[in-house]
C-alpha cells in the first residue's frame, strides 16, 4: 500500500494509553497525539519517553480532577480523534470474567470525554467478550454495546464490523478484538474496516530464521545440560539486544524440551507437568508450544512463563519419535521480547527504556493492541473520507 495519511494533520487524545502501542504509527498518518492519559507513573514514564511532545496527564481517569483537565488539555487543542482502550482484565477470558469488576465500567469516562469533546473521529477497542458484559445504565442492566450505541448513536456513525482478527491485517498474531470506529455525522464518511488481507503471516515466515536459543535455567546446578547456551546467546545478541531467552525452572524446560511443535506438554505420556510425581491439572493450552504454520497464539502480559496459555516458542525436531522419552525439540522456552516485537507489528527498532524491566516491557506488550492493527484501519478513514486529498 502506498504511504496513506491525512493531508492536514490531525491532533488526537489517548485514554488508557498504556505506553502508547495504538499510537505507534500515528505520525506516519499524519497524527499528532497532544494529550493522554493513564493510570500507572511507570507506563506513562515510558510513554513519555517515546512521545516527549505528548501531555501525559497520569492519574486516575475516575477522579474527576483529572478526567476534567484531560478533557480540558483536549477540548483546548481542539482534537480531532479520541482513542480509548480501557483495560479488559475483568471480562478476559484469562481473567476471573467478573461482571461486577469495575474496571469493566471505565467505558463510562470514555463515553462521556466523547460528548464533552466531540471530537470528528472515535476509536474504542477492547476484547470481543464486551459484547457480552453488561453494566448499569438508568437503573438498568445494558450491554457495552448497548451503552455506547445509545449514548453516541446521536452523533455518530458506527462502523458495522465490529470483531476483527490482527492476523487478518498483516499482523502475524491470532489476536480478535471488539473495535468501534466512529465518525461524527457531520462528517459525512462511514468508517469501516478495510478488506480482509489474503495471505496469513505464520509463525514461520515471521520469526522463523531468527537463530535459535537455550532457556535460562534458573538453577545453577542445571545449567550443565546446555553447554551451547553461550555460543547461542551470542548469535542472538548479534540480532538484537532484545533476542535473549528468559529465564525459567529446569523442570519445566525438561517437560517442553519433550514437546512437539503445536502441542502441550499435558500430551506426554512421560514428561508431563506434575508434582511430586504426581500430574498437575491445567488449562489444555499452558505448557503449550506454539505452531509454525500457524500466526501466533494471542500474546498476553505473562509472555515469558511457560506455564501461561501457549506462551512456547515452536521449537524444532532434534530427535523426533512418538516416544516421549527420546523426543526432544530445540528452544524450549518462551518467546524473546525481540520475538514479541515481530508477531506484535511493533518496530524493530522500538525506542524501550533502558530502565524497562522483561516484566513490565512484556506486560505492556500483552496489553496492548498490535499497531499494525490501527494503521490500517485509520488508514481506510483517510481513503474513504478522502482525508489525503
Amino acid at each position: 500500500m502506498k504511504n496513506v495519511k491525512f493531508k492536514n494533520r490531525i491532533k488526537a487524545v489517548s485514554l488508557f494509553a498504556n505506553v502508547g502501542i495504538a499510537e505507534t504509527y500515528f505520525d506516519d498518518l499524519g497524527i499528532d497525539v497532544v494529550v493522554a492519559n493513564e493510570l500507572l507513573e511507570e507506563r506513562g514514564r515510558f510513554y513519555n519517553h517515546l512521545y516527549p511532545e505528548t501531555n501525559m496527564i497520569i492519574g486516575d481517569i475516575t477522579i474527576s480532577e483529572v478526567f476534567d483537565r484531560v478533557v480540558a488539555e483536549a477540548k483546548a487543542n481542539d482534537v480531532d480523534l479520541l482513542i480509548a482502550t480501557p483495560p479488559c482484565q475483568g471480562m478476559s477470558c484469562a481473567g476471573r470474567k467478573d461482571p461486577k469488576d469495575p474496571r469493566n465500567f471505565l467505558i463510562y469516562y470514555a463515553v462521556e470525554a466523547v460528548k464533552q469533546i466531540r471530537p470528528r473521529f472515535v476509536m474504542f477497542e477492547n476484547i470481543p467478550m464486551q459484547q457480552h458484559t453488561q453494566i448499569l445504565y438508568n437503573g438498568d442492566y445494558l450491554f457495552i454495546p448497548q451503552y455506547v450505541e445509545n449514548e453516541l448513536g446521536d452523533y455518530y456513525n458506527f462502523n458495522e464490523q465490529h470483531i476483527v482478527n490482527a492476523m487478518d491485517y498483516g499482523v502475524p498474531q491470532s489476536r480478535q478484538r471488539y473495535i468501534y470506529l466512529l465518525s461524527a455525522k457531520t462528517e459525512d464518511v462511514k468508517w469501516e474496516f478495510p478488506e480482509k488481507q489474503q495471505d496469513i503471516i505464520t509463525m514461520e515466515e515471521a520469526i522463523g530464521s531468527l537463530p535459535s536459543l537455550d532457556p535460562c535455567l534458573r538453577e545453577e546446578t542445571e545449567k550443565w545440560r546446555f553447554p551451547d547456551f553461550e555460543e547461542k546467546k551470542r548469535k542472538g545478541l548479534e540480532v538484537s539486544k532484545w533476542h535473549y531467552p528468559p529465564v525459567h525452572s529446569w523442570k519445566q524446560v525438561e517437560w517442553m524440551i519433550h514437546t512437539p511443535t503445536g502441542k502441550s506438554a499435558f500430551k506426554n505420556e512421560t514428561f508431563f507437568p506434575k508434582t511430586k510425581g504426581r500430574r498437575i491439572k491445567g488449562a489444555p493450552r499452558t505448557y503449550m508450544r506454539m505452531s509454525w504454520d500457524k500466526p501466533a497464539t494471542t500474546i498476553m502480559q505473562n509472555s515469558g512463563v511457560i506455564s501461561a496459555f501457549s506462551t512456547v516458542h515452536p521449537g524444532r525436531p532434534i530427535v523426533e519419535s512418538d516416544d516421549d522419552t527420546k523426543r526432544e525439540y530445540s528452544d524450549a522456552r518462551a518467546l524473546s521480547i525481540y520475538e514479541l516485537l515481530i508477531l506484535s507489528s511493533l518496530p524493530l527498532d522500538w525506542d524501550i527504556p533502558e530502565w524497562a524491566s522483561d516484566v513490565l516491557i512484556r506486560k505492556v506488550i500483552g496489553e496492548g493492541i498490535p499497531p499494525l492493527l490501527i494503521k490500517r484501519a485509520i488508514e481506510s478513514l483517510i481513503i474513504g473520507g478522502k482525508y489525503d486529498r
